[in-house]
């Protein structure tokens, strides 16, 4: 079994801490159209199966890293969070990979534009952010699938959220993981838009990592989510191809109520919706009904998003007056 740390150890170059440097990075949130759900290796992050997604480049996470002796210090949205906060211990642990030796810390400051840790994608952003300002801090220079790989180990989903517009994440098949990174995709979706709708901005009660493998040990409905998704990417790749927002869409919601319905079928059962996830989706399926061309896509958590053509913005925000409307594709 490959360790993390050999795996990082081999992609970076050795380099002397230079004190008077600062480095700083923006990622995008990325939002699955086809999810990663399920690891072959839980310390790499290496996935089950290959997935992608559609970074919104307007928003993400913004993250300023400088060198400090001793112990690190990070803030989170202008707040200086404390030792013993969950956030910091799993950053501080992806950071060990990083330090030249035990005595030197980190100052990490670091805003997201979405509510943390409540399925709207911040970990990916997060993780690709740092993993960008570490690239500048250290001017280690490492090219885009290197970074993949290193945003990977931190959080899955960060490996897509080094680019803007639609990315694929290649499972791969090797143990050390060196074929698990993520690629851009050349085709533009122009008219696409992402609406987001926020219903809570509480911490989800189990992480995504640790639904995973509930999900997957958990005697569910999770083998037959392999198959599924290669079908799904297949389709969707057609649908991308031949800029059919109305597939993209269908396919898109399929595959995340697929999931969600593996991790409904675990024992113990695992739900991330909230009473008002599932008022969002029967008004949403009540509208498709009467003709509104909209589709729902949902992470690990209760957030809708929804995923319709550009001339549906006013039909989109009557239904939904609360929703937030990006255009991932300038």
């Amino acid at each position: 079994m490959f360790s993390a740390q050999a795996c990082i150890q081999h992609i970076i170059p050795k380099t002397r801490p230079d004190f008077s440097r600062e480095g700083s990075a923006f990622a995008p949130v990325n939002i699955a159209l086809i999810k990663y759900w399920g690891k072959r290796d839980t310390e790499l992050n290496l996935p089950v199966t290959d997935s992608l997604s559609i970074g919104l480049r307007t928003l993400g996470t913004r993250t300023r890293i400088r060198w400090t002796e001793g112990e690190d210090n990070i803030s989170l949205n202008g707040e200086l969070l404390p030792s013993d906060n969950a956030f910091v211990k799993r950053t501080r642990q992806y950071l060990h990979y990083f330090r030249p030796n035990p005595s030197l810390g980190f100052i990490i400051d670091t805003h997201n534009d979405v509510p943390t840790g409540a399925g709207l994608a911040s970990s990916a952003s997060g993780y690709a952010a740092l993993v960008l300002a570490l690239n500048d801090l250290c001017q280690w220079q490492l090219n885009k699938t290197q970074l993949s790989i290193l945003a990977r180990i931190g959080s899955g989903s960060a490996s897509r959220s080094l680019w803007n517009g639609l990315v694929h994440w290649h499972a791969g098949t090797q143990a050390d993981g060196m074929d698990s990174y993520a690629t851009p995709i050349t085709h533009q979706l122009p008219s696409l838009r992402v609406g987001l709708l926020t219903l809570s901005r509480k911490t989800k009660p189990i992480s995504s990592r640790l639904g995973m493998q509930q999900t997957v040990h958990g005697l569910s409905l999770y083998p037959a989510w392999k198959p599924m998704v290669e079908q799904h990417l297949s389709r969707l790749q057609t649908a991308i191809a031949a800029q059919d927002i109305a597939q993209i869409g269908a396919i898109s919601e399929h595959n995340a109520l697929s999931m969600h319905a593996t991790m409904l079928s675990a024992s113990p059962a695992l739900c991330y919706f909230l009473p008002e996830t599932i008022a969002t989706l029967q008004t949403l399926w009540q509208a498709r009904s009467e003709g509104l061309a909209c589709w729902a896509t949902l992470d690990a958590g209760p957030n809708v998003k929804l995923l319709f053509d550009a001339h549906e913005e006013a039909a989109v925000t009557a239904c939904f007056p609360k929703v937030s409307i990006v255009q991932p594709f300038g």
